[in-house]
């Protein structure tokens, strides 16, 4: 029998249309788009379905819309027999896709996790004012050398290591000038690429601690229950369960590095996992699982299309 995880994507996969096609083939779809709507009292759904992009990419909008189609497909699949117990041992989302991913879990209700990641997304827009925080993502370095570029470019200001995406993909946050910086460092270490990334925050990073904060305050009074399956936390690269630790975790997560190339590793090893299926808007960590083992097969499920096929596999 496959071992297989379900995957949720993170910010960065949003694009104006999202969500669009399910909520015209499934009346599924277009519940929970209604009920995020109705979570965060504002027509998401269109700005989802209409743009404009620049709306949509705001932090606060882009992390529940994210959500939102993921959790589209999740009800899409239940509606067709496919509960998330029976299909997947595990869930894992790459940052604000945990929350995805606990949701699709049955630990948040939809409407709890749409609020609390339009929090996280206004907390994070706001702890750090536009301009002084920036990210890169730098390709062909390893790891390890990823950190210690960060650790020579900091000169007494933040440089961190955000994301840990796939072998020879690690993207660096923190302060605009130290961020600049490293990508330099990185240039002259023999970094294939080193470039800014189109972000509006400085996210995973220590200056995210006001952020940190604001969840802590919001998860402390949130309801969590304990996931149908055991979720593989980002800040831990391993399997957790209890709703106390997780919500710890999620706070951690903010500032934390993103350990997705250690989470894909762990799930592809002591997991036993050998399907790994990316719920939701665009196939960036499908790409992302090829790259770290070519041996998991990566499903994205994005259109109508894609879940037919992954239920008639099933």
């Amino acid at each position: 029998m496959t071992k297989r995880a379900l995957t949720f994507p993170g910010q960065g996969s949003q694009a104006v249309g999202m969500g669009q096609e399910l909520a015209e083939r499934f009346s599924e779809a277009r519940a929970v788009f209604e009920e995020v709507d109705e979570a965060l009292q504002t027509k998401l759904s269109k700005t989802m379905f209409e743009g404009p992009e620049d709306t949509l990419r705001l932090t606060e909008n882009a992390q529940p819309a994210l959500m939102a189609v993921s959790m589209a497909v999740v009800r899409v699949l239940d509606a067709k027999g496919f509960k998330v117990a029976d299909i997947a041992d595990y869930v894992a989302g790459h940052s604000l896709g945990e929350y995805s991913a606990l949701c699709a879990a049955g630990s948040l209700s939809i409407s709890d996790t749409a609020r609390l990641l339009q929090t996280r997304g206004r907390a994070m827009q706001q702890a750090v004012p536009v301009g002084e925080g920036a990210m890169a993502a730098i390709l062909g370095l390893e790891l390890a050398e990823v950190e210690e570029v960060a650790q020579a470019a900091k000169q007494g200001g933040v440089v961190d290591v955000a994301n840990d995406n796939a072998p020879g993909q690690v993207v660096v946050s923190g302060e605009a000038s130290a961020v600049e910086r490293a990508i330099e460092l990185a240039k002259a270490k023999g970094a294939k690429r080193a470039m800014l990334l189109p972000v509006s925050a400085p996210f995973h990073c220590s200056m995210m601690g006001p952020a940190a904060e604001v969840m802590e305050s919001a998860l402390a009074n949130a309801q969590l229950l304990e996931p149908v399956v055991p979720l593989v936390s980002n800040v831990l690269a391993a399997p957790i369960s209890d709703p106390q630790e997780i919500k710890r975790r999620l706070v951690e997560q903010v500032c934390g590095k993103v350990r997705w190339t250690e989470s894909v590793t762990w799930l592809s090893g002591e997991g036993g996992v050998t399907e790994l299926a990316e719920l939701g808007t665009g196939k960036v960590l499908s790409g992302l699982a090829r790259r770290i083992n070519r041996d998991v097969k990566a499903v994205p499920l994005n259109s109508a299309d894609d879940i037919e096929a992954f239920a008639a596999s099933l």
